[in-house]
């Protein structure tokens, strides 16, 4: 279970024998079920996840309806950084999409992560960068790109979760009806 954790933090970081035990004491294992909140607007998020298992969905409720901006599935991160940080309540919601498995960590034990691993603060460093540079992909397509556009992208970025994601969730997604992603759908089919 922890081999998926350790190769992800290897394609970041250079991780001895020591520093992988240490990881694997610090990530405790979690099961989770459908429809279970990792995180619920309004609360504080304490720890970060790491999928083993299944997928979860970010979303923002507005006026009732979901406003879905973000996926996760396994070899992700999972956490509202943002509230992580700041140890203020969430405004989003992290809710999961299927039974699954995660590996979780607590803001304290992370802070010890970087202080005490040789590259833990590089490992930071990049995940932060990385974040960070897809929060402003994000926000640029919502201001530039067209709904077809967005549908692109979200096949680019989720090319085998397709099967598994409920169109409605799909359409949330990418800023539009479902009846309006079906004719997305169909010329592009067409092509």
């Amino acid at each position: 279970m922890y081999d998926l954790l350790i190769a992800t933090f290897s394609r970041f970081i250079k991780l001895d024998d020591i520093e992988k035990v240490y990881l694997m004491t610090i990530f405790k294992e979690k099961q989770v079920q459908k429809n279970d909140f990792f995180l619920k607007e309004g609360t504080v998020c304490r720890e970060v996840g790491f999928i083993i298992k299944g997928m979860v969905r970010y979303y923002i409720n507005k006026d009732g309806e979901e406003k879905i901006y973000g996926f996760g599935k396994e070899g992700d991160f999972v956490c509202n950084y943002e509230s992580f940080l700041s140890k203020q309540p969430s405004g989003k919601n992290i809710r999961h999409m299927e039974e699954g498995v995660l590996l979780t960590v607590s803001y304290d034990n992370l802070q010890l992560f970087y202080k005490n691993v040789r590259q833990g603060e590089r490992f930071g460093r990049l995940i932060s960068e990385h974040l960070f540079v897809e929060a402003l992909g994000q926000i640029t397509s919502l201001y530039t790109d067209s709904a077809e556009d967005r549908y692109h992208n979200f096949v680019q970025l989720y090319p085998d979760l397709q099967q598994r994601i409920p169109q409605y969730y799909i359409s949330s997604y990418v800023g539009v009806k479902p009846q309006s992603l079906s004719r997305i759908r169909k010329r592009i089919a067409a092509h």
